[in-house]
């Protein structure tokens, strides 16, 4: 099932849930936020471990892909060569980065504006969201980096099709255009 399907489909069913809780209380109030620390917590603690395990392998093989141009703007597509360590140490800073900004907006609605609806939900999908996460599932659950799993990773996308031009290409044709692209960058500078 699509990541993103399956993520609505639980946050209806967590809504659901946070109905039937009495969010004003304030003993349910902390056992939530606790919920919400353990949460993120626990996808602190995979981030580190993660990025223990990818530095302790070691796994220096040769990467190179065509990252795509970002969409609606005039930018070419570039040449990345960086190694499985330094690619996998940078996707454990994204999620890294990307939960961190994600505790932020929740202290913000949670203690700015007084929601707390959002503070219970935050509390689940991250955990679903780590389990799926390709670095957790190759370096913490130990599964072979083949398919879905292997480098670099084809991002999801609730469009399907329409994202094919936005996944990294890892074919000799796009990296020899790419290269040759960057060169002739760099000679008109």
């Amino acid at each position: 099932m699509n990541p993103q399907v399956s993520n609505l489909l639980l946050v209806l069913g967590i809504v659901q849930v946070a109905r039937r809780l009495d969010l004003d209380n304030p003993e349910v109030l902390i056992y939530v936020r606790i919920g919400y620390l353990v949460s993120q917590t626990i996808i602190l603690s995979a981030c580190y471990f993660a990025a223990i395990k990818i530095k302790g392998k070691n796994d220096l093989t040769a990467l190179k892909y065509v990252e795509p141009a970002k969409p609606f703007t005039n930018e070419q597509p570039k040449l990345v060569e960086t190694s499985n360590r330094d690619y996998d140490l940078s996707k454990v800073q994204e999620l890294l980065k990307q939960t961190l900004i994600g505790v932020v907006i929740m202290l913000v609605l949670h203690f700015y504006w007084n929601f707390t609806q959002p503070l219970f939900i935050q509390s689940i999908i991250p955990l679903k969201n780590l389990y799926y996460n390709k670095i957790v599932q190759i370096h913490l659950l130990g599964k072979p980096a083949e398919g879905d799993l292997k480098r670099p990773f084809k991002e999801a996308s609730p469009f399907g099709q329409l994202s094919d031009s936005q996944q990294p290409q890892t074919d000799k044709a796009a990296i020899k255009k790419a290269a040759k692209a960057s060169k002739s960058g760099e000679k008109d500078d």
